[in-house]
């Protein structure tokens, strides 16, 4: 009778096959995106356990809401970033785009072309922006900042200062209706962040934006036209700014020239917590979505618990430079 053979795994079989399972598990923990998915759910347990009334519907239909605008502005961040810019002047341009928004209907001007005109101005904020960067050479620190401060100036000069309300019901509707259920600011949140993710991930014309902030000299000499990608980054990170302005007017019924104030910083931080890069050429739309997510659900969380408001942003600028400072230590190790 013939024996039955014996099969036997070889050592190298073995380590290579406890290689193969070492290396796909840190490619799963290497994902930025599944790693903050499982940070947020923490954060939503622990806040559940601390309060019974964060997990409510009325909570967290409320918090949604409330992020739609930064969520819409931290897509445009994200991009300026991935092409190794900064943009500064997101929060001073929806403050802007919600007052002369107001402004135009109350003289009559249709709510459909008074929306047209607003992002057209924010198209050119944008393109100023870009071309103070990429023609006369300022740092995005510079220029940016210079443009909050303008774009805050002239939304308090032609309010003085005051809020503008009244503004025709059917605007409300943006807003404040339903569509299936749903707001429809949160369906323009969510197309836009999905095509945004989409576009940058498997798009052609949107890889140059990694490129350039990868290594811009490199993208200079392959042929990529570095200053119209920059210019175009800017211009697009101020009209998804002036569309956040624009809902949030909606919501509230009022332009108000103060909105935003700081909303520059939470916006880096969604961004960079979402694997954006301060040195360019790292991120996705939807980590800096993710970002936006937790961002919202700590300011939730110190408001349920009674903290007040104005620690958010102690606690914005602590965890934008615990994350940065990580991220650095990260790059220094790879290299």
């Amino acid at each position: 009778m013939l024996e039955r053979p014996h099969v036997t795994v070889k050592p190298s079989d073995a380590e290579a096959g406890r290689k193969a399972t070492a290396g796909l598990a840190r490619r799963i923990l290497g994902v930025r995106e599944l790693l903050l998915v499982g940070v947020i759910v923490v954060a939503g347990l622990l806040m559940t356990a601390l309060t019974p009334y964060f997990l409510t519907w009325g909570n967290i239909e409320s918090m949604i809401i409330g992020m739609a605008p930064t969520a819409i502005i931290v897509v445009g961040m994200t991009i300026v970033l991935v092409s190794g810019g900064l943009d500064l002047s997101v929060g001073s341009v929806m403050a802007l785009s919600g007052t002369l928004a107001g402004l135009l209907m109350l003289r009559g001007t249709p709510i459909w072309l008074s929306i047209l005109l607003v992002l057209a101005a924010g198209a050119v904020v944008g393109a100023i922006n870009g071309l103070v960067i990429t023609a006369l050479r300022v740092n995005p620190l510079i220029a940016t900042l210079g443009m909050l401060t303008i774009a805050r100036g002239i939304a308090m000069v032609i309010t003085q200062g005051f809020t503008v309300t009244g503004l025709p019901e059917p605007f409300a509707y943006l807003g404040q209706g339903v569509l299936a259920g749903v707001p429809p600011m949160l369906w323009i949140m969510a197309a836009i962040v999905a095509a945004g993710d989409l576009a940058m991930r498997s798009m052609r014309y949107m890889r140059p934006v990694y490129y350039v902030g990868g290594n811009e000299r490199a993208a200079l000499l392959s042929g990529i036209k570095v200053d119209q990608v920059k210019v175009a980054t800017y211009v697009l990170s101020a009209v998804l700014s002036a569309v956040a302005g624009i809902l949030l007017a909606s919501r509230l019924m009022a332009g108000t020239p103060t909105a935003g104030v700081g909303l520059e910083l939470t916006a880096i931080a969604a961004a960079v917590i979402g694997g954006a890069s301060l040195l360019g050429g790292e991120g996705t739309v939807l980590g800096g979505f993710l970002g936006a997510v937790f961002m919202s659900i700590i300011g939730n969380a110190m408001i349920i618990l009674g903290i007040s408001i104005y620690w958010q942003g102690i606690v914005s600028g602590v965890i934008l430079i615990l994350v940065v400072s990580l991220d650095m230590l990260l790059r220094t190790r790879r290299l």
